[in-house]
């Protein structure tokens, strides 16, 4: 989400996050507790559906709109790329 990135690279950078996000799920459910898995898992998913209504309310839609959300909710992933 850097000025610098070639076009393209946020939706690169929503994949690394969204990677990071299940192998930190699995560890979770393995030192932790299902429960505590669900409630980490069910945040990040209130967090892209209100990222995909704000969106919608703001005049995107279909692909486009579900992209830009995923990109604001996993866009940290750029820390992890190199």
């Amino acid at each position: 989400m850097t000025g610098d990135n070639k076009p393209g690279t946020d939706i690169s950078d929503g994949h690394i996050g969204l990677a990071v996000t299940i192998i930190a799920l699995i560890v979770i459910a393995i030192v932790a507790s299902p429960r505590a898995t669900l409630i980490v898992a069910g945040c990040f998913t209130a967090w892209l559906v209100l990222a995909l209504i704000v969106i919608y309310i703001r005049g995107g839609r279909g692909g486009e709109a579900l992209g830009r959300a995923y990109v604001a909710t996993f866009w940290w992933g750029d820390y992890f790329s190199p």
